[in-house]
């Protein structure tokens, strides 16, 4: 199923966050193992460093190092309360193109899965510049280069996914609706939502919007974000890369 054109902010009220708000206990219990890339990033941090989760979901990596704090955020309510019982670490509703935080103040940031969610290429740079305008411009004392800069990794699932059950390939539409089955309890009484079907107590499929991000894409969008790229790479069918403040971001 394919995207139609007239893509940006409401219909990503309809195709994303009206649908994460309707699954968000069941998509959360799926969500529990971190996965390497960003465990690294995470352990790698020096102890007392500072960050944001934009996009936590249900927080799974806010307590993965012990020794930094994270401010976690998510557009979704529900996924927002499930995160919060991370203690000691804190979550808020937010909108990650209109952040409530301070520019230059975190020592890091993560983005995951949250960037190809928005439908326009405009939309999606404003948000990686929303995410790198928080980061401080010196004092980063974790690994790699980045002349002491804080970061960001940001992850996209990518299109080239051929080893994927999904089967995306290069050359494949990029703008796709993906489907999430909640299986339904025999004689259960479903209410549909936006983005839903099925329903009378059976399997119901919610469909959310993804941009499908090519090789070279993501890098791509931190330039024209007023970013520059440390490192990049594919793991498990997406696209990542760590990104820092460009001098003339603002």
């Amino acid at each position: 199923m394919s995207a139609p054109e007239n893509k940006g902010e409401q219909y990503e009220e309809q195709h994303v966050h009206e649908v994460y708000e309707q699954i968000a206990s069941h998509f959360s219990s799926t969500r529990y193992k971190p996965w390497p890339i960003i465990e690294r990033f995470l352990q790698a941090l020096s102890p007392g460093s500072v960050g944001l989760d934009v996009g936590c979901g249900n927080g799974k990596y806010l307590a993965v190092n012990p020794n930094i704090y994270i401010v976690g955020s998510d557009r979704s309510t529900n996924l927002v309360h499930i995160a919060r019982r991370h203690q000691p670490h804190t979550a808020l509703v937010a909108d990650i193109l209109d952040l409530p935080h301070g520019n230059k103040t975190f020592d890091f940031a993560i983005s995951i899965a949250v960037i190809h969610h928005l439908s326009t290429p405009e939309r999606r740079r404003e948000a990686i510049t929303s995410v790198l305008r928080t980061l401080r411009t010196d004092g980063f004392k974790g690994e790699g280069n980045g002349e002491g800069k804080g970061r960001a990794l940001l992850y996209v699932w990518a299109l080239e996914q051929e080893g994927s059950r999904r089967g995306w390939a290069e050359g494949g539409e990029q703008d796709v609706m993906v489907p999430w089955v909640m299986r339904g309890k025999k004689g259960a009484v479903s209410q549909d939502g936006g983005g839903a079907s099925g329903g009378g107590g059976g399997d119901r499929t919610f469909h959310r919007y993804y941009h499908l991000y090519r090789e070279g894409e993501l890098e791509a969008d931190v330039r024209a974000a007023g970013g520059e790229v440390v490192e990049a790479g594919y793991e498990k069918d997406n696209w990542w890369a760590v990104a820092i403040r460009g001098n003339n971001l603002t």
